[in-house]
């Protein structure tokens, strides 16, 4: 049982961590465990967590639909998402997860890297923008090598919800050129760490829904509104694309496109796929390539080693190499810096899942009704699976000495020793999508800036609800590099 519970409450208010799951984290490397620590949730009965490949592996693979994600937690993302795969369970799941299943495969997101490419140069565009007019305003040129102050988490947003749009829906929501898009304001509203959103969130799975819905709270009716608005703006986006499927000729290619010509789906259901496209879409990446900034801003030697790499073997932006996705795929250290990064920031930190029947986890009868708590967070940071040095940035441990080449274990004994994506049938099914993305917005950024913080003291704390971007946002100081 960890230390520091309260009465009534026990752990619950770890729910509030800063950062998402550091309680749990410190749980994992200093409570002596079998795999298994009980301990008790907000007014919870027993509450387990799984620390160990081995009952990671029962809850994830052997015995996955054994465990459920809690209903409150399903409901309070469906009023945003709706039914998509991300949130059913059960026969739902396995039929939407076997028809979606196509437009992520290997090939597919071959074919898309010039699209990533294109969108990651673009960004760049839009970056270098804003970088200059900071620059201006402070009494600087516009010209190689001025410095400018940008917003990263923002601009990471826009880009990450461009590229789902094109890749997901057919459609190019260009929020990167409007700051007035109603998509990306409504998403940013959704999804901004803020700590009433926390209160909020925390309140919903504890108690009744009337109450909740019903308090007199701006971010309640904030919640209500927002939520409205993205799903009409899916219902649009539905209603358009099977427009267009009719009228032109079959060279629709992206997800939704293929989910409606396989008429598997009903028209509600097409909403509630486009609107997890989107938000689970841009969101993992859009965090990824924060943390990403964040960490070579810190690590200048790292960061000049990965611009070394990429220069020589993209020697110009704009003319990238013919198999654009074997090249970047083939680089040992923009692989370990994307794989590093997202092994520390795994997008969601925390999950919970609670058990529909009578099971065994680690040879102990875990009863229906428990709730179990997977914490990517802290699984990825454990010193028993990393290492005493599990929590620093080192790239290298994805890099085979002997050979020099990226490897995709990091030097951990067993793949469940990395949970950013999970595992098995409820893993993220577009994780090979949002590694691609990274590769590509990372590569073009580095090769195009050099990138240092603002405030070289400043130390973003990790926050959110669901997923983990800097409470405070990211001001980076960007210096652009000639001839790039």
């Amino acid at each position: 049982m960890p230390k520091g519970g309260h009465p009534i409450v026990a752990h619950g208010f770890e729910i509030f961590d800063q950062p998402p799951g550091r309680s749990i984290q410190e749980a994992v490397a200093e409570v002596p465990n079998d795999g298994l620590i009980n301990c008790r949730g907000w007014f919870y009965n027993d509450q387990l967590l799984v620390t160990d490949p081995k009952t990671i592996a029962e809850v994830l693979v052997h015995k996955c639909y054994d465990f459920e994600k809690p209903a409150k937690a399903r409901n309070f993302l469906a009023r945003v998402l709706g039914e998509g795969l991300v949130l059913v369970e059960g026969d739902e799941h396995r039929f939407q997860r076997k028809h979606i299943m196509p437009a992520f495969s290997f090939r597919h997101i071959k074919d898309l890297y010039p699209l990533f490419w294109s969108k990651a140069l673009e960004f760049n565009e839009v970056v270098a923008a804003a970088m200059h007019e900071d620059a201006e305003k402070a009494g600087g040129e516009q010209a190689p090598g001025s410095s400018g102050i940008i917003e990263m988490k923002h601009y990471a947003n826009k880009v990450t919800m461009d590229i789902i749009g094109v890749a997901g829906l057919g459609r190019n929501i260009n929020s990167l050129h409007n700051p007035d898009d109603e998509l990306m304001k409504n998403f940013e509203e959704i999804t901004e760490p803020t700590f009433e959103q926390v209160i909020y969130f925390a309140a919903y799975i504890t108690f009744p829904t009337w109450l909740v819905e019903n308090l007199p709270l701006r971010i309640a009716r904030r919640q209500k509104i927002t939520a409205a608005n993205v799903r009409n703006i899916g219902r649009d986006f539905v209603k358009e694309k099977k427009g267009l499927i009719k009228s032109q000729s079959d060279n629709h290619k992206d997800i939704l496109s293929v989910l409606i010509k396989s008429n598997d789906f009903s028209d509600d259901q097409l909403v509630d796929q486009a609107l997890t496209f989107l938000a689970a879409g841009h969101e993992t990446t859009s965090s990824a390539l924060t943390w990403t900034s964040y960490l070579l801003a810190t690590h200048p030697s790292i960061q000049s080693g990965l611009r070394a790499e990429l220069r020589a073997a993209i020697p110009s932006l704009t003319s990238p190499p013919a198999d654009l996705a074997a090249t970047l795929e083939s680089l040992p250290l923009l692989n370990a810096v994307c794989n590093e990064v997202l092994r520390l920031y795994p997008t969601v930190p925390v999950t919970m899942r609670n058990t529909v029947r009578t099971t065994l986890l680690g040879g102990v009868t875990v009863p229906a009704g428990t709730r179990i708590a997977i914490a990517p967070w802290a699984i990825n940071r454990s010193p028993h699976l990393w290492g005493p040095d599990a929590c620093v940035f080192r790239p290298d441990r994805w890099i085979d000495k002997a050979t020099g080449q990226a490897n995709n274990h990091g030097g951990a004994a067993s793949n469940y020793s990395n949970m950013t994506f999970l595992h098995g049938p409820r893993s993220c099914i577009g994780q090979s999508f949002a590694k691609a993305e990274l590769r590509a917005l990372v590569a073009a950024f580095v090769s195009a800036f050099e990138i240092e913080m603002e405030d070289p003291s400043y130390v973003p704390m990790p926050a959110g609800v669901v997923t983990v971007k800097p409470r405070d946002g990211l001001r980076l100081r960007l210096t652009g590099l000639d001839g790039w």
